[in-house]
């Protein structure tokens, strides 16, 4: 038996029990199956882990003829966690190899870790599928219970990536889903919750199948390191890891009273386990060239931009007296002079410049065609990642995976960005990252997977950027790329591409809606994309609400605030001018803080209620997604925490205007519009 204040693993009645007050892990040592159980009366029942090891043999930690607790490797521990203690149950049987559930608990928090090990008895063994918890109702009385007879129970689709235009999704059971390094299964109505997802990305890539075979209950929880397919992008399955032992993904569990404190807990264990790269400058602010101009990027629009944003620069936007002016693809348009001269002339406009780069992916036919920075040595047929056969992988997005491994690729990355230092750029936009994370035979025979890969080739941008090589700040955004690893950027994505339209403000909020809790836990920063107050190159202009809109969704985010326009048409800079020097909206941005959905049962779209807490005041930030039509509003002050019958002052953020009221709020938009209101008790 080992105990702390409030921790306790003991063998008992043929049982390992740890729990610390708020959750239970109870190993059954004659089956095999686990139950979690927690004080709200929730629990997770039938739990295993489980591997497939050599000719795809599935193995599972029921099969296993003894199951005993390894008391030389329970211990007490104490990291940045917390206080807690780490124990393992070992599972052996003849011919088997040897597998290692590990467990571990903190005090007076309702979440554990689990993690499993497989271990060749006599020689190394290879496996490309590894489950530290999988849950099934035939196994136990049941899969998952929530406490609650609940009328209605959700499970949330979270995306490998942002590419696509993928979406989040709360399916509502009965059905089936399969999510990626993380999900929540919640109770709509009363926000109750199970958030399980993985806390490790050096590795594998997590996946999460969720199942309800009837009723709002959930039958099947599986979640494994392994996934590849689709939505990972991968054309060839997820690659085997060889070795005397061999280590699942760590997984969080956690049940809570409100899933989306689970989501940001979940979100703030990855950044104790690899801790976010930090940024001390404010929040960024500034101006990107994609939706302004696409592939017609020039000098003269990129300085016009720079003394434009600087005439609003007294008006307020601006972070920290800091606005960056970007280049995105077709940066190449210039002339290197004119790169040189473009970067000094935001410099003496008091700004910073900003480039893009796409570290993993070539553009083009030319496989012959000789790798920059190589002396000649390589060419990019070379570098092209391949399958087992030797074959080239299929396109992504019109473009070819690069082995971030290959030799010439790091020299090529060193040249790059050694180049991007030299002109004085201060901010870089890194674009189709996705490629660098496939499942592919990489040219370093020690990397085995993608995520193993991706890590390596982000690393070393990282490091060649870091301030104390270079000597000054460097903005690292992520812009089509995988959710996790987070620690090599400041900012992502939070969605793929979106323009000025309500339809792109809708795809934006719903990641919003499912993904705020990445902000200011594993990234510094969201990044809403660039904001378009009036026309993007590919689109129609927009109506002012829609404008408006587009600008509220971007001010709630958490956020990157760039702007995507080109100020040379007249009413985009009437829009700027007017909207982007209103102290009061552009504050909500300076903060760096996502709001919060208020609800989370909007299928695969956006909730079109956000709120954020600041001190005794409360911003809401309310959306008609309908062009069409005046919408009526109304908005449970309860559902935001505050009391029922408060009385308290609307402010109009917009409008100007304010009045008392009590109770429910309503609100009243007409198409397209959208509101930010500040609530003052």
């Amino acid at each position: 038996m080992m105990t702390t204040s409030t921790i306790t693993i003991q063998e008992l009645n043929g049982q390992v029990v740890g729990e610390n007050g708020i959750c239970r892990i109870i190993v059954d040592l004659a089956s095999g199956l686990t139950d979690y159980e927690w004080d709200s009366g929730s629990c997770l029942s039938g739990a295993y882990s489980a591997a497939r090891i050599e000719g795809g043999k599935y193995v599972a930690s029921t099969e296993y003829s003894e199951h005993k607790l390894a008391a030389s490797s329970t211990q007490m521990i104490h990291d940045d966690f917390g206080t807690g203690c780490r124990f393992s149950v070992i599972h052996s049987a003849e011919l088997l190899p040897v597998m290692t559930q590990t467990f571990w608990l903190y005090e007076k928090v309702p979440y554990f870790f689990v993690r499993v090990e497989m271990e060749g008895v006599s020689e190394a063994l290879e496996t490309n599928y590894m489950s530290p918890l999988t849950a099934d109702a035939a196994k136990g009385s049941s899969a998952i219970s929530l406490e609650i007879a609940a009328e209605e129970l959700r499970a949330l689709l979270v995306p490998f990536d942002n590419d696509k235009w993928v979406r989040y999704e709360s399916t509502a059971m009965p059905n089936q889903l399969e999510s990626y390094e993380v999900t929540a299964i919640f109770e709509p109505a009363s926000r109750k919750g199970l958030v399980v997802g993985s806390v490790t990305h050096d590795t594998w890539k997590t996946g999460l199948k969720v199942i309800g075979h009837e009723g709002a209950a959930i039958h099947h929880l599986e979640v494994y390191g392994g996934a590849a397919g689709e939505y990972t992008r991968d054309s060839i399955p997820h690659g085997t890891l060889i070795g005397k032992t061999i280590a699942s993904p760590r997984i969080f569990v956690g049940m809570y009273a409100d899933y989306r404190t689970g989501l940001e807990e979940y979100g703030k264990a990855n950044a104790v386990i690899a801790p976010p790269l930090q940024w001390e400058h404010g929040v960024p602010f500034g101006w990107n060239s994609w939706s302004a101009a696409g592939g017609e990027l020039d000098y003269e629009l990129y300085t016009h931009t720079s003394d434009f944003l600087k005439s609003l620069h007294d008006g307020g936007f601006h972070h920290q007296g800091t606005v960056y002016i970007n280049f995105d693809s077709f940066w190449t348009n210039l002339t290197q002079q004119q790169l040189e001269d473009a970067v000094r002339y935001v410099r003496d406009n008091g700004q910073k410049p900003g480039i893009y780069w796409t570290p993993f992916a070539f553009w083009g036919n030319d496989f012959d065609r000789v790798v920059e920075g190589t002396d000649g040595k390589y060419t990019y047929r070379d570098l092209l990642l391949r399958d087992e056969q030797r074959q080239i992988l299929p396109d992504l997005d019109g473009g070819l995976a690069i082995d971030p491994t290959h030799p010439g690729n790091l020299m090529r990355t060193e040249w790059h960005l050694e180049r991007f230092v030299r002109w004085g750029f201060e901010y870089i936009k890194l674009d189709f990252l996705g490629h660098g994370a496939l499942e592919g035979v990489h040219f370093d025979k020690e990397v085995r997977t993608g995520l193993q890969a991706y890590n390596l080739g982000m690393a070393l941008i990282k490091n060649r950027l870091d301030p104390k090589v270079i000597g000054r700040p460097f903005f690292i955004n992520l812009s089509i790329a995988p959710m996790f690893p987070h620690q090599y950027a400041h900012s992502r994505r939070i969605s793929c591409d979106a323009f000025g339209t309500l339809k792109d403000t809708e795809y934006m909020l719903n990641s919003l809606t499912y993904g705020w809790w990445m902000n200011g836990t594993i990234y510094p920063f969201n990044d809403p994309d660039h904001t378009v107050l009036y026309k993007s190159f590919n689109q129609e202009p927009t109506m002012v609400q829609e404008g408006r809109s587009r600008l509220n969704a971007s001010l709630i985010a958490g956020t990157v605030l760039l702007m995507g326009d080109d100020f040379r048409k007249e009413e985009a800079r009437i829009r700027a001018e007017d909207w982007l020097t209103r102290a009061e909206l552009i504050k909500i941005a300076k903060t760096g803080r996502s709001f919060v959905p208020l609800e989370g049962n909007t299928d695969a779209a956006s909730d079109d209620v956000f709120f954020q807490m600041a001190d005794d005041d409360c911003y809401i930030a309310v959306f008609n997604y309908n062009k069409d039509e005046t919408v009526e509003k109304r908005i449970s002050i309860e559902r935001m925490g505050l009391p029922k019958n408060a009385t308290y002052e609307l402010h109009d953020l917009w409008e100007g205007t304010a009045n008392q009221s009590s109770g429910d709020i309503s609100v009243r938009l007409e198409p397209a519009e959208s509101k930010i209101i500040k609530l003052i008790l």
